[in-house]
C-alpha cells in the first residue's frame, strides 16, 4: 500500500477508535492513595448470542491496561468502549489505571503518543519506578477488589489484556517471578491468571527503541539513555522469558504505530526460551481496530480472550 493510502487508513482506524463516547464503569475501586491508582469495574451483561455463560455462573475476569505509550495525554477512558465491549459478551471486565509520565492538561503536538507524525513537544513516556509500582500494585489487589466491587466475576478465572504500552505492561506483570532477585516487583510464584492477550504490545524494549517507537517512548520509560540498559532486565518483556503463563500476541499486519517486528521478535525471543507464545496476525489491520468495538478484529481479540478464560 502506498504511503500516503497507508496513513489515510490508519488514521481512519485511529478516528473510528477514538469515536465511540466513553463507558462509565459500574464501580470504581482505589488500590491505592493517588487519583491514578484507580480500577473501573464493568459488571458482565447477560447476552447470549455473544456469550456462553449461564445466567448463574460466575463469570471470567478480564483486567486491562490501557496504552498511550505510558504518557498521561491518553488515560482509561479511551477504552472504556473496548471494556464495555467485553462486558457485553460477558466478561467482568476491570479497567486499571496507572500512573503515566507528564501533565494531562497539555495537549501534546502531532499525537506522536500515538505514532502519528513526528515525536515533537511531547511529554515523557511513564515514571520510573512509579508507573510500575502501581501495576504491581493493582494485580495484587484485583482478586480482594473484585470480590467486594463484582461478586459476579472469577477472580480465579482472570485473563490480562493490554493495548500498546498496556501490552508492555501486561507481559510485564505476568512475568514479575522471573524478575531479577533484587528487583522491587518481584514474587515468588507466578501470577494466577489463565493467560494473556497482549494487542499490538511494545514487547520487545530494545527493539521498539530501535525503529523509534512513539517517539522514543521506551527509552524514556526507564529514564534516559543512562538508565536504560541498567533497567532493561527489569522491564523489558522479552527479557524475561520464559513464564509459564499461556500468553497470545495479537498483531496487526499493517500497523504502523507498534509494527509487526516488535511482536515478532518476543514470540522468537520466547521460543529460544523454550516458551510457545501464540502469535495472531491480521491482515489489513492496524493499530487502533484492536480495540474498537466497531472492527472486526475487536471480535478477534474477544475470542483470544474467550479460548483462555473459558
Amino acid at each position: 500500500m502506498p504511503d500516503d493510502a497507508a496513513a489515510a487508513r490508519a488514521a481512519a482506524e485511529e478516528e473510528s477508535a477514538f469515536s465511540h463516547p466513553p463507558v462509565d464503569p459500574d464501580v470504581t475501586a482505589a488500590y491505592g492513595d493517588h487519583p491514578d491508582q484507580v480500577i473501573d469495574f464493568y459488571a458482565p451483561r447477560s447476552d447470549p448470542e455473544c456469550s456462553p455463560l449461564a445466567p448463574t455462573s460466575l463469570a471470567p475476569l478480564v483486567a486491562v491496561l490501557h496504552g498511550g505509550a505510558w504518557r498521561a495525554h491518553h488515560d482509561r477512558r479511551h477504552v472504556t468502549p473496548f471494556a464495555d465491549y467485553l462486558a457485553r459478551r460477558g466478561f467482568a471486565v476491570a479497567n486499571i489505571e496507572y500512573r503515566r509520565g507528564g501533565d494531562p492538561l497539555i495537549p501534546e503536538q502531532g499525537r506522536a503518543e500515538a505514532g502519528g507524525g513526528e515525536a515533537v513537544a511531547v511529554s515523557p513516556a511513564g515514571r520510573w519506578p512509579d508507573t510500575f509500582d502501581d501495576v504491581a500494585a493493582a494485580l495484587d489487589a484485583l482478586p480482594g477488589l473484585v470480590r467486594e466491587a463484582l461478586p459476579q466475576a472469577d477472580p480465579r478465572r482472570t485473563v490480562l489484556t493490554g493495548h500498546s504500552a498496556g501490552g508492555h505492561l501486561a507481559l510485564w506483570a505476568a512475568a514479575r517471578h522471573v524478575l531479577p532477585p533484587d528487583a522491587r516487583w518481584r514474587t515468588e510464584r507466578p501470577a494466577p491468571l489463565r493467560g494473556v492477550v497482549a494487542l499490538a504490545p511494545i514487547a520487545d524494549l530494545a527493539v521498539a527503541e530501535k525503529l523509534n517507537v512513539c517517539g522514543n517512548a521506551a527509552l524514556q520509560l526507564l529514564g534516559g539513555e543512562e538508565q536504560f540498559t541498567e533497567r532493561q532486565p527489569y522491564a523489558d518483556p522479552a527479557l524475561l522469558l520464559p513464564t509459564g503463563i499461556a500468553t497470545t500476541l495479537v498483531q496487526g499486519r499493517t500497523d504502523q504505530v507498534v509494527p509487526q517486528v516488535v511482536a515478532e521478535t518476543y514470540a522468537e525471543a520466547a521460543a529460544k526460551a523454550g516458551e510457545v507464545v501464540g502469535l495472531t496476525l491480521l491482515e489489513d489491520v492496524g493499530h487502533f481496530p484492536l480495540i474498537d468495538p466497531a472492527a472486526d478484529a475487536c471480535a478477534v481479540v474477544a475470542e483470544e480472550i474467550a479460548q483462555l478464560a473459558w
